[in-house]
């Protein structure tokens, strides 16, 4: 059913609404009511939200950080319009418009669900890392320093949405730690490490793979599929079997490890008997397209 959602296009905007569904819960429910601060954007807009209604001694009938978020994005989805493409762009404009608006109005228990602190971090900062490497994983964006995230992971291989994530959060909790107090920001920070690594270990499109594909077939329909569906260009050569000697086409390919999932599907239609190598890590640049999805 989760590969289903991913490499299903009509149901991926559908994955990525669930997963800010499930975010905002995960925070709603585990994290604010211990008063805690989550990362990024949001964490930023939760402290700016605390300082407001202190300072006016006010009580809204809804978080004012769901607002907050949403007017910060505002910018951000130019970014993304710009240099991350029209379709992320709007996907990604539903998205964190959906997540906003279920920060808001998701009602947070006046008495935690879980008492424990460490267990309530732990139990939050899974949930949120599932939903946004869900989110991310849909091709998906609640905004924020995904967004930014994002747009360096294009940039640069090495740089990934999470470790992003956690180099702007040690800035935020040490504001945290002057502007409240020690145990807010430490567990603050445990959360926000624990939902980071998570996302980083579910969300894997900027992890760059080389394919060897190996096939007796020297059918065009593969090849196409690599250039017209997934974007990505292949180099062929003619080969012979060691044993058999028989004639074989090899197909090379530069492309995320998310998409080995759907190349291999197309594989088995079209020449089950074929077989592939995949070599992680390899360094891509020139020409080379990282994908958002």
């Amino acid at each position: 059913m989760y590969q289903k959602l991913l490499h299903t296009k009509g149901l991926r905007l559908l994955g990525g609404l669930l997963g800010s569904l499930l975010l905002a819960a995960a925070i709603n429910v585990f994290i604010v009511p211990q008063g805690l601060y989550g990362g990024g954007a949001y964490g930023l807009c939760q402290v700016i939200r605390t300082l407001v209604l202190r300072a006016l001694d006010l009580e809204l009938p809804f978080d004012l950080a769901g607002v907050l978020y949403f007017c910060v994005n505002i910018p951000l989805f130019m970014l993304a319009f710009r240099a991350l493409g029209r379709e992320f762009f709007l996907k990604a404009a539903i998205c964190t418009a959906a997540n906003s608006l279920f920060l808001a109005i998701i009602p947070s228990p006046a008495v935690p669900v879980i008492p424990d602190m460490l267990t309530s971090c732990m139990v939050g900062g899974i949930l949120v890392g599932f939903s946004g490497g869900l989110v991310l994983s849909c091709g998906c964006s609640t905004g924020g320093l995904d967004i930014l995230g994002l747009y360096l992971s294009k940039k640069g291989s090495r740089f990934t949405v999470g470790r992003f994530s956690i180099t702007f959060n040690a800035g935020l909790y040490t504001l945290c730690f002057f502007l409240f107090d020690a145990t807010t920001a430490i567990y603050s920070a445990i959360y926000n490490v624990l939902s980071n690594l998570f996302l980083d270990r579910l969300h894997r499109q900027n992890v760059t793979v080389q394919l060897l594909i190996f096939t007796k077939k020297n059918d065009p329909q593969l090849p196409r599929y690599i250039m017209e569906q997934l974007d990505r260009g292949v180099t062929s050569w003619a080969a012979k079997g060691g044993w058999t000697g028989d004639d074989v086409q090899v197909l090379c390919v530069c492309l995320s490890k998310y998409e080995i999932d759907t190349l291999r599907q197309v594989m088995q239609q079209v020449d089950p008997d074929a077989f592939y190598i995949v070599q992680e890590g390899v360094h891509a640049g020139g020409n080379f397209k990282r994908h958002l999805g």
